[in-house]
């Protein structure tokens, strides 16, 4: 199966997520993921040849996920494409954050106790948007 790029775009807009969180020992873990029911599968090791690399694993609720944990890989092939190719909801917002917080990674800035601190506003600031987001799309109104 041949994938677009546009195709990924759009699809990623509507089902992937780029996720960064920080542990109680203060280690930053990122990843791309993308979630499809298990008869879908087909489309997530798509994606995984598409970009070569990552793993399609099965995860409760009988469904399957694409995954790409390895910050090589994040920084070579997957901000390179959605660099050249834009997402066009929010999810282009949380793409910037996590590209932006990955190239700190990859100047060493995450071993300080500043580079910590900006990146836990850096995750604040996507969590504030999202959660602003979810309570405008259940009840409040707007413009």
């Amino acid at each position: 199966m041949h994938l677009d790029a546009q195709w990924i775009v759009g699809f990623v807009d509507g089902e992937g997520c780029f996720k960064v969180s920080l542990n109680k020992m203060k280690e930053i873990e990122t990843e791309f993921t993308v979630v499809q029911n298990e008869q879908d599968v087909q489309v997530l090791f798509a994606l995984k040849k598409h970009f070569g690399c990552g793993v399609v694993r099965k995860i409760p609720s009988n469904r399957m996920c694409y995954r790409v944990k390895e910050t090589k890989h994040l920084l070579t092939k997957i901000i390179p494409f959605f660099e050249k190719h834009s997402l066009k909801t929010f999810k282009r917002v949380e793409f910037q954050k996590f590209r932006k917080i990955l190239l700190k990674i990859q100047r060493n800035e995450h071993m300080s106790a500043d580079g910590i601190d900006e990146i836990q506003n850096i995750i604040r600031q996507v969590a504030s948007i999202q959660t602003k987001i979810e309570s405008d799309s259940f009840g409040n109104k707007r413009d």
